[in-house]
C-alpha cells in the first residue's frame, strides 16, 4: 500500500517534536499534526513560562534580601507586568525559534485534533475546514502513514472535590493568562508545579497557601527534601498544609473557600484557586478503538519498545503514563523513532534509561534512582554518603549555604540513587545520572578532575568521602602501610 507519509505524529509537544524533526532530518517524509500551539504544554503553559515567572520572582526576592542586608532600597520595587512578560517570552520562542525547526516537516497546524479512522489513517478537522482531498465520514481530511506516533501528552487532572466544578479554577493551562498576580491564592497540590508556582507568586507579592493530601511536599522525592523545602517556603510567608483531606470548595462572593480536615477543620480563603493535583492522559477524541489501540485511564498501553497494541503505532511521552516529564518525553520520542526503523536486535528498551528530575524552587530539589526506603524494603546493602552545602566555600561565598548532596551506594561504590537539594541541584544531578546509566562508580567520579570552585565539585567530594570511608578498614590501612 502506498501511504501519504512515512511518519505522522499526533501532537507536537516534546515527544512529537523529537519524532518529526529527527525523522525529517533523516530524509523521511514526515507530517506533524498540532491542533493548538507548537511546542505543546511544556513550551506554552508549562516548563518555559513557569521558569520565566520564577526568574522574575527571584529578581524581586533578591532585591528584598539585599535590602535586609542594608545593600539596597526597601521595599522591593514592584515587578511590572511579570505575566505579560512571560507571554512575550513564550511568543518570541514560538514564532522566532520553534516554527523554524519544522522547516522540513509538513505541518497540519490549527485545523483541530486528529482522530483515527483505521490503523493507518487519521482524520483532521471537519467538513467546514478540511482541505481538499480525501475525507472521512465526519468530513475531515484524511492522512495515511506507514508509522504513526501518538504524542498527545497529558492535561491537568481536576480532583472530584465537591463544589470544585462550580469555581473558576486556575490550572497551568490558564494561569499565565492572568493580567496581574492576585492578592491571595490557594494552591491545591504539593508537587513540582504547586511548589514552584506557590513560591513564584509569593515572591511577586501574593499571599499563598498550599494544601495537599500527601505527608510532605514533593511526594515523589524523599521526605527530608520536602521538609527542607517547606521550611523555606514558610520562611517566605507561604502557609503549608500537608496530609489534608479537602472536603469542599465554595464561593463566598469573589472569594474562593477551601474546606479541609487534618486533625481539625481547615478553612482557606483566597481570590484565586490554583489546582496542581496531577495529570491525566490526553486521549479523548482520538478514537483509538478505530485502530485497535488499547488504553486505560492511566494512559496508552505500550511495550518496552514504545509500540502500542498496533505494532506500527507508537505512543512516546506522557500519554503512555510512564515518567510524566518533558525530558522523558523527548527521550522517548527519539527512542520510538529509532525503534520504528531498527531491526529487532538493535531496538532500545525505553525503561532501561535513567530518568532524573528536578524542581526549580529555591532551594532546588533534584533526584535520580531509588530511595532509601526501597533499598531497605528489598534488603539491599547500601551506604549513605553525604556532604552539606554549608561546608563548602563557594556556597558560603555566594550566600547559598542551605542544602546537601546525598548518594546511596553499594559497598563497592555502585550508585543506587542520589538526592541534591540546594543551588544548581538540577545541573549537578546529571553527573550521577550519567554514572548510573554508564555503570560507573563513585571511584570514577572521585578520579574525574572537577573545576574548582564549582557547585559540581561537591559531587567529587562525595566520591572522596566514600573512599575515605573505605580507609576505616583495618585491612586496607595495613595494606597502605605495607605499600608505602
Amino acid at each position: 500500500m502506498k501511504y501519504d507519509y512515512d511518519v505522522v505524529a499526533l501532537g507536537l509537544g516534546p515527544a512529537g517534536m523529537a519524532v518529526t524533526i529527527m525523522g525529517a532530518a533523516m530524509g523521511l517524509k514526515v507530517c506533524g499534526i498540532e491542533p493548538d500551539k507548537l511546542g505543546g504544554e511544556c513550551l506554552n503553559v508549562g516548563c518555559i513560562p513557569s521558569k520565566a515567572l520564577l526568574k522574575a520572582a527571584k529578581l524581586r526576592h533578591a532585591h528584598t534580601q539585599l535590602a535586609e542586608m542594608g545593600l539596597g532600597e526597601t521595599p522591593a520595587p514592584e515587578v511590572r507586568a511579570p505575566l505579560r512578560r512571560v507571554r512575550e517570552v513564550v511568543d518570541h520562542i514560538n514564532t522566532a525559534k520553534t516554527r523554524a525547526m519544522f522547516e522540513k516537516v509538513d505541518l497540519v497546524h490549527g485545523e483541530g485534533p486528529a482522530r483515527f479512522v483505521d490503523p493507518h489513517t487519521v482524520a483532521v478537522g471537519d467538513g467546514a475546514d478540511a482541505a481538499a482531498g480525501r475525507t472521512d465520514a465526519a468530513g475531515g481530511r484524511t492522512i495515511t502513514a506507514k508509522k504513526i506516533f501518538i504524542c498527545t501528552g497529558t492535561v491537568p487532572a481536576v480532583p472530584p472535590i465537591p463544589g470544585l466544578d462550580a469555581v473558576d479554577v486556575l490550572t497551568n493551562q490558564n494561569l499565565f493568562e492572568l493580567d496581574e498576580p492576585p492578592a491571595t491564592m490557594t494552591v491545591i497540590g504539593g508537587g513540582a508545579i504547586g511548589c514552584e508556582m506557590a513560591q513564584a507568586f509569593a515572591r511577586l507579592g501574593t499571599k499563598v497557601a498550599v494544601i495537599h493530601m500527601d505527608p510532605h511536599l514533593l511526594p515523589a522525592g524523599p521526605p527530608e527534601a520536602g521538609t527542607l523545602l517547606q521550611k523555606h517556603l514558610e520562611h517566605e510567608g507561604i502557609e503549608v498544609h500537608n496530609g489534608a483531606r479537602i472536603t469542599a470548595v465554595e464561593k463566598d462572593g469573589a472569594t474562593v473557600v477551601v474546606r479541609a480536615t487534618n486533625g481539625g477543620p481547615i478553612e482557606l480563603r483566597a481570590d484565586r484557586l490554583l489546582v496542581a493535583a496531577g495529570r491525566r492522559p490526553n486521549v479523548e477524541g482520538l478514537t483509538l478503538e478505530n485502530a485497535g489501540i488499547a488504553y486505560t485511564k492511566k494512559g496508552i498501553w505500550v511495550d518496552k519498545y514504545l509500540r502500542t497494541t498496533r505494532k506500527h503505532v507508537f505512543a512516546p511521552g506522557d500519554c503512555n503514563g510512564h515518567f510524566l516529564l518533558t525530558h522523558a518525553a523527548m527521550h522517548q520520542g527519539m527512542i520510538a523513532l529509532m525503534n520504528a526503523m531498527l531491526p529487532w536486535p538493535f531496538r532500545r528498551d525505553f525503561r532501561t534509561y535513567v530518568v532524573p528530575w528536578a524542581v526549580f524552587t529555591e532551594p532546588e530539589v533534584a533526584r535520580v534512582g531509588v530511595e532509601e526506603a526501597e533499598l531497605r524494603r528489598k534488603g539491599v546493602r547500601y551506604e549513605v554518603v553525604r556532604t552539606e552545602y554549608e561546608n563548602y566555600g563557594k556556597t558560603l561565598a555566594e550566600g547559598v549555604p542551605v542544602g546537601f548532596v546525598e548518594v546511596l551506594a553499594s559497598p563497592g561504590g555502585r550508585i543506587y540513587g542520589a538526592t541534591i537539594v540546594g543551588e544548581a541541584a538540577g545541573e549537578m544531578i546529571h553527573e550521577f545520572a550519567l554514572a548510573m546509566q554508564a555503570k560507573k562508580k563513585l571511584w570514577h567520579i572521585m578520579m574525574l578532575q572537577h573545576a574548582f570552585p564549582t557547585f559540581s565539585f561537591m559531587n567529587k567530594r562525595i566520591g572522596e568521602q566514600w573512599m575515605m570511608g573505605k580507609m576505616k578498614s583495618k585491612f586496607l590501612r595495613w595494606m597502605a602501610r605495607r605499600m608505602f
